[in-house]
């Protein structure tokens, strides 16, 4: 997925993606010290049965003057102490890391879904939305699963490892150096195993992001889905999506099954070759039997790491793949980024807008806007008209800088768009799309969406000055109206009445609206009508006009063929002058009249 840096995040090591994700997270890193203070006392705590077992043997049980009962039952209550204060710190240790790692793994499901929001609408529509989501729900649960889980496991057997292999030197360094022997052809096994887990483990997590894209897709359009009788094909894909994570997890989870066998094997042989060989070193009087029954205690604990060493593979190796998505989407960088403080704040008024020699072009095609030069003066009504692919709803984006020009500039009352701060441009600039996009929310929090501190009260009287007071006594809980998941509750003329109250309210200075009059009846089309014409009075007004009875009433039009702007200038004179408006607007009332 190149739109978001996936290949340069899978090119990356293990241990450098595993620092980076750290990194962003600083929370990991809060109190570690405590962390391993505790992990150093329940491991600590592990060995004490060996010693007290080898204690006990040679000393209580096997000593000069025969058993002595008071050491053996001395031995077993600090034994007993030692293994309570172990359950104790392992209890504290897990409590501690799992807060830690919550508070990290928060932050970074934050981060990531900011950035997510922050990147340009290009960039987004470039990427399936389940997939983005899978990026921020997911990806970041498998590296929680990870971090609590495998790094439990990783802090627990480390120091196990080490204490264990110290004790077995102590007793024995020629049995150390035996049970190591037999793990070294397994530790350098598992470095390989680790790469082919790496790449497994980042194919289970693409699937997983199309399996998500499908579905949600699939819930999202099931009314499109049932009209057109596409159940089997959805059912298909849906179907595809899933045996295709499943042939990815398999896989991955058959490497690590290569593992378990292997580590059993070495154990199996370790255990042997020491019994064998402590037995020697036994009757040579090198070792005593206690000794050779707390060393066969310590192989355990050394072997134990080694057998989970492949399972925290498993779970790192998919964590990882997991962190490399995140990264992903955090490396894009924005490309229509918020200058912030640097930038300028523009005063309230009429607004102007210039476009000095802009051409865009989508990455990948060919150019869609041509050296575009236009003035618009503040508080005029300007319709933007012409075919399908001409150009308009990207001229209508790159005034509201949902994108940026690939030349040229944008220019608000003389100042560069891209200088102008973000919480100042939206404030200013506001737009109304097409398609009216309302919020699982009560009616009123929909229409004070662009300003929150707006009360009830002014709410409705907003309304009221729309002309909508009628259609608001007529709602059933009037603003407490639940509209539902993206408005369903409501009509398309509705949707599109609370997205003109919503911009109503929000009182910005130029207002650009994606032909508001589109797909609705009629009766609707006169009442948004109204609406529109309180919206944008006293401020300036751009409408991308799909009917042309929009550009009827504007001050201004321009017309847009082929990504330039051929005609302008008011419907009276344009009408009477041949060229595309003319035959725009000749073909639009031969449509009206059939």
């Amino acid at each position: 997925m190149t739109a978001l840096n996936e290949a340069a995040a899978a090119g990356e090591g293990a241990l450098t993606t595993l620092r980076r994700g750290l990194r962003l997270s600083p929370e990991f890193r809060a109190g570690l010290a405590g962390t391993l203070l505790l992990a150093a006392l329940a491991t600590a705590g592990r060995v004490v049965v060996p010693i007290a077992v080898q204690q006990t043997i040679d000393k209580g049980l096997g000593g000069p003057g025969g058993p002595d009962i008071g050491f053996v039952r001395t031995a077993v209550l600090a034994c007993a102490a030692a293994v309570a204060v172990t359950a104790l710190s392992a209890y504290a240790m897990n409590v501690r890391l799992y807060r830690t790692t919550e508070s990290g793994l928060a932050t970074l499901r934050i981060k990531a879904f900011r950035h997510v929001h922050d990147l340009s609408m290009l960039t987004q529509s470039s990427e399936r939305r389940g997939a983005l989501v899978s990026r921020v729900t997911g990806d970041v649960d498998q590296i929680s699963q990870f971090m609590q889980w495998g790094g439990l496991l990783i802090i627990m057997s480390t120091g196990q490892l080490v204490v264990a292999s110290v004790l077995m030197a102590v007793y024995s360094w020629p049995l150390a150096l035996l049970v190591w022997a037999a793990f070294v052809p397994l530790a350098f096994a598992l470095r390989r195993f680790q790469r082919m887990l790496s790449a497994a483990y980042t194919r289970v997590r693409e699937r997983m992001g199309d399996l998500l894209a499908a579905v949600s897709e699939a819930v999202v359009g099931a009314s499109v889905i049932r009209a057109y009788a596409a159940e089997d094909r959805t059912a298909r894909r849906v179907d595809e999506t899933v045996e295709a994570h499943r042939r990815a997890q398999t896989r991955a989870q058959g490497l690590v099954a290569l593992t378990f066998p292997s580590s059993e094997l070495v154990a199996a042989a370790a255990t042997a070759a020491v019994v064998v060989a402590g037995t020697l070193l036994g009757v040579g009087g090198d070792l005593t039997a206690g000794e050779l029954v707390a060393f066969l205690f310590l192989i355990t604990l050394f072997v134990s790491p080694m057998q989970t060493a492949t399972e925290v593979l498993n779970e790192a190796q998919n964590a990882i793949a997991g962190w490399r998505r995140v990264l992903g989407v955090l490396d894009t960088a924005p490309d229509v980024a918020d200058p912030g403080d640097a930038g300028e704040v523009l005063p309230r008024g009429p607004i102007e807008v210039r476009f000095e020699g802009v051409g865009f072009a989508y990455p990948g095609g060919p150019p869609v806007l041509h050296d575009l030069n236009v003035t618009i003066a503040p508080r005029s009504r300007v319709a933007v008209v012409g075919e399908t692919g001409s150009g308009k709803t990207t001229f209508a984006k790159l005034l509201t800088r949902l994108m940026d020009p690939t030349s040229g500039r944008v220019l608000v009352d003389g100042v560069p768009l891209d200088r102008v701060r973000f919480s100042s441009l939206r404030e200013r600039i506001v737009m109304v799309p097409q398609d009216g996009f309302l919020f699982d929310a009560p009616l009123g929090d929909n229409i004070r969406y662009g300003r929150p501190d707006a009360t009830d009260e002014e709410v409705a009287r907003a309304l009221v000055e729309l002309g909508l007071g009628d259609w608001l006594e007529g709602l059933p809980r009037g603003l407490d109206t639940p509209v539902g998941q993206r408005g369903e509750s409501l009509s398309a003329g509705e949707r599109q009445l609370v997205a003109l109250a919503r911009a109503y309210i929000a009182d910005p200075d130029l207002l650009v609206l994606d032909e508001a009059t589109s797909a609705v009846d009629p009766a609707t089309e006169v009442r948004i009508q109204r609406a529109l014409d309180e919206v944008t009075r006293g401020r300036t007004a751009i409408s991308i006009a799909h009917r042309l009875s929009t550009a009827e009433a504007a001050d201004e039009v321009l017309v847009f063929d082929a990504g330039r702007i051929v005609q302008r200038g008011p419907h009276s004179e344009l009408v009477g002058v041949p060229g595309v408006y003319a035959d725009l607007h000749a073909s639009w009332i031969a449509q009206r009249r059939i």
